[in-house]
């Protein structure tokens, strides 16, 4: 369990004020020029030497991300935040940007000095009305003492910040798909490479992160890397925000240690599954795009990447969706892949086919209206459109699918033998 000492987001419930006074109380801005000045290098190392991978899903090393920008631009550079939080399940940033959103505005400045960026820009989601308000007044009140601008925070660095709110589509969260609709276009990802860092935002060089990975690097600097990188297992360091919902007594959103057990997780901060542990059907443990592991897998799982990989999952953004025994395990993963049909860009053949292909197959599945063979061939679409597409879209439709097949084929089967008896019986 983390201790409260440990912890990052001291106002992640709202007890306090969003606004920069309450910010300051908390400890934030405090020293933030100091770091600045101490150069690229230092803050690169630094965040490399903390092992921050990003909060986003992919869990790339932060550090080594931010080294990857160029050391002579001759223009300008930009730093990108991914506010689009459109994972289902997933609702970690959003509490950020409610109530701390001044440690994500910090956490730009120092994230752009670290990589010699010249203006920054958080994209957010369009839904996310009240949260973008949040923000805007934050990013003012910033500029009003400041904080930002011309020598910001005294750091005699200059350095600009944008809010840009994004029209609702999911494809966005990808990082080059953000980069296109920031720049006015449609939102379609980009073959890569170029990747970002040398061909990015207005074909300068770029770096997209996370909202959490971006508000975590202030404390982490100012606290040391040492401590940081001694919270959680090896390679998976520091805290972590969960966002837990579905059939648990007390949904929520808590920070807590990486690596920790699910069932921990949920028995201590959620009040337990409903009805029991052993009520428990399957888990959904890093937000919709992620394959769900069954209740023998959740008895003794650990909440990190490395650990949730090999029992062929994975923490993504860490929104952990609880199904009970109630649940319609066939018809809920069919819900999924009417969403991820509805939101592929169409860029890609396998993927603006297959995803349609997968809801149609799905549907059929779920009612019992096919044949035990095709239980088969919904295994070989999902391996057409894995891995075949420019980006994980395809993906993120595939695994749920395949995560259904891999551990409860036996309740597709079912539901095919009872509605061929029935139609038997009904013919006779």
């Amino acid at each position: 369990m983390l201790n409260d000492k440990d912890r990052i987001f001291t106002n992640l419930y709202g007890d306090h004020g969003p606004d920069l006074d309450a910010a300051k109380a908390r400890g934030d801005w405090d020293g933030t020029a100091a770091l600045i000045q101490k150069g690229r290098g230092w803050l690169v190392d630094q965040m490399k030497a903390s092992g921050l991978r990003g909060r986003g899903g992919a869990g790339f090393p932060t550090g080594l991300k931010w080294s990857f920008m160029p050391k002579e631009a001759n223009g300008p550079v930009y730093l990108v935040v991914n506010a689009d939080e459109s994972e289902p399940g997933t609702c970690k940033d959003r509490e950020i940007m409610r109530h701390e959103p001044q440690k994500l505005i910090e956490g730009c400045l120092i994230a752009g000095a670290a990589m010699g960026c010249t203006a920054g820009y958080i994209y957010i989601r369009g839904e996310y009305v009240r949260e973008a308000e949040i923000l805007q007044r934050a990013i003012d009140e910033a500029y009003a003492a400041g904080l930002l601008g011309t020598d910001a925070a005294g750091s005699g660095y200059d350095y600009d910040l944008y809010l840009h709110r994004g029209a609702g589509a999911y494809i966005c969260g990808e990082e080059t798909g953000l980069i296109e609709s920031l720049e006015g276009k449609k939102g379609q990802p980009r073959l890569k490479p170029p990747f970002p860092a040398m061909v990015g935002l207005y074909g300068r060089p770029s770096t997209v992160n996370n909202v959490e990975t971006i508000a975590v690097a202030p404390t982490i600097l100012r606290r040391g890397p040492e401590w940081f990188a001694g919270i959680g297992p090896d390679k998976n360091s520091g805290t972590k925000l969960f966002c837990v919902s579905g059939h648990v007594n007390k949904p929520c959103n808590v920070e807590e240690a990486m690596g920790i057990p699910l069932r921990e997780l949920i028995d201590r901060h959620c009040g337990g599954v409903r009805g029991g542990w052993d009520n428990l059907l399957a888990v959904i443990p890093g937000g919709s795009s992620v394959p769900l592991m069954p209740k023998s897998v959740c008895d003794d799982i650990n909440m990190d990447f490395d650990s949730l990989r090999a029992v062929g999952s994975g923490l993504g953004t860490a929104a952990v969706i609880v199904m009970d025994k109630s649940t319609d395990i066939v018809k809920a993963i069919a819900r999924l892949s009417k969403f991820y049909m509805h939101e592929s860009c169409g860029q890609c053949t396998p993927c603006r086919e297959g995803t349609g292909w997968l809801w149609r197959m799905m549907t059929r599945m779920a009612e019992g209206r096919a044949r035990l063979d095709e239980i088969d061939l919904l295994w070989d679409v999902t391996k057409e459109i894995e891995g075949h597409t420019i980006c994980a879209l395809g993906d993120a439709a595939a695994w749920p699918v395949q995560g259904l097949i891999r551990h409860f084929r036996p309740e597709i089967e079912r539901r095919i033998h009872e509605y061929t008896a029935a139609r038997q019986v009904a013919a006779e």
